[in-house]
């Protein structure tokens, strides 16, 4: 059974999907339950995933990446988190908001800051939740605000001045992946007050993590992919040089909406990654154990709940991949973005969740695949935008 076969994928993407799944079988799959338990930041897998030309390739060409396009990178997303979900996220989020500066941000900004991520000497990071607002990108209220800067030595004891203008951050941000790791991350903060305007009173920053003001440390330890590491991010008069300012300034909104449109594609790949790794674990379960006389896959409820899983796992996957050309055309791309992600994440809730009645007592075991599966499948319906949320863009983009 080849849940994650080729037939769907457009051919431009099968090479990395294979270079993916080779890469997932010998370095991702083996050591994942070690990570689960240990909680361990996957350095060495991240490692070589960059020298594989597997992390960050997203980036273009002319910036040290490969360029590849929004159906390479699902397809990637796919064999990832089939293999494990913590170490794929770590090996995604490695260039996460690199796409906003590549897009939209200047030569200079991509040469001194996109090009390492994607050389594989730097990764980076994407600030945006705060710990009282999650899904509400216009609520957010982490300040950037632009002043002259101050004699130096009122900030670092130094005696020189510095000449020109500067932004000064204050605020908080959580959840934010890589917060602690990253050389730098990308901040999303408050630039504006127009309350006849609430879509233009944020902007998007290039933040250095060594900058003075920016402190990081990690969020507690998760029920859930636990290979990945998330931050609580305090920013405390953080002062940043001007030319920082990624795109105009009172842009953010629009451009982290363009952003999460290709980002819930790939997320709904990740989706689908874990519930074929849910229906693989139960479909062998079932096949080797006895009950009363007979294997349980010969009771006709159990094959009825692996139909149902196939059969919603199928669904999901068409969807997804339909999605994922009507994006890369910018076809509505908000719309077919909040399908593929509702559906896709919640298939895999769904069927992780048969996946464990189908194990019976096996399922709680903590060296059972399936139960970390079914831990880390109730993550990726929150991220990106809960699906409550998706639903609402749903509604309100069909047409």
């Amino acid at each position: 059974m080849d849940l994650l076969d080729d037939d769907i994928v457009p051919e431009r993407a099968r090479g990395v999907k294979a270079e993916a799944r080779e890469f997932a079988r010998e370095h991702v799959a083996p050591n994942a339950a070690d990570h689960f338990r240990s909680g361990e930041y996957p350095w060495e897998v991240l490692e070589a995933g960059q020298e594989a030309g597997l992390v960050a390739q997203d980036i273009p060409e002319e910036w040290g990446g490969r360029g590849l396009d929004l159906a390479e990178t699902l397809a990637l997303a796919e064999e990832f988190y089939r293999a494990d979900a913590g170490i794929a996220l770590t090996l995604q989020l490695a260039s996460f908001g690199c796409e906003i500066t590549y897009e939209y941000g200047t030569d200079e900004q991509c040469e001194e800051y996109v090009r390492p991520v994607a050389e594989g000497e730097a990764i980076s990071g994407l600030a945006v939740s705060e710990p009282e607002t999650g899904s509400d990108l216009a609520g957010m209220e982490t300040r950037a605000e632009k002043s002259e800067a101050r004699d130096a030595s009122e900030r670092s004891g130094a005696t020189a001045e510095k000449d020109g203008d500067e932004w000064v951050i204050d605020g908080e941000k959580y959840w934010i992946g890589n917060g602690v790791e990253a050389d730098w991350v990308t901040v999303y903060a408050r630039t504006g007050d127009d309350e006849d305007d609430r879509y233009g009173n944020h902007s998007t920053f290039i933040v250095p993590t060594d900058a003075d003001g920016y402190e990081a440390e990690h969020i507690p330890e998760k029920m859930a992919m636990r290979a990945s590491k998330q931050a609580h991010i305090t920013f405390d008069g953080c002062r940043i040089p001007e030319e920082n300012l990624i795109g105009s300034e009172g842009a953010g909104f629009m451009l982290l909406a363009d952003f999460f449109n290709h980002g819930r594609v790939v997320v709904a790949g990740h989706g689908l990654g874990l519930a074929a790794a849910a229906i693989e674990e139960a479909w062998a379960f079932v096949h080797d154990r006895e009950e009363f006389g007979r294997t349980v896959n010969e009771f006709q409820s159990v094959q009825h709940d692996l139909a149902d899983m196939l059969a919603a796992f199928e669904s999901a996957r068409a969807l997804t991949w339909r999605a994922c050309e009507k994006v890369q055309r910018r076809e509505n791309a908000g719309y077919w973005a909040a399908l593929a992600k509702t559906k896709a994440t919640e298939t895999a809730v769904d069927v992780a969740e048969r996946a464990m009645s189908l194990h019976g007592g096996r399922s709680v075991l903590d060296d059972r695949r399936i139960a970390r599966v079914y831990r880390d499948a109730r993550v990726p319906v929150i991220y990106e935008g809960v699906n409550e949320v998706q639903r609402n863009l749903i509604y309100r983009q069909a047409r």
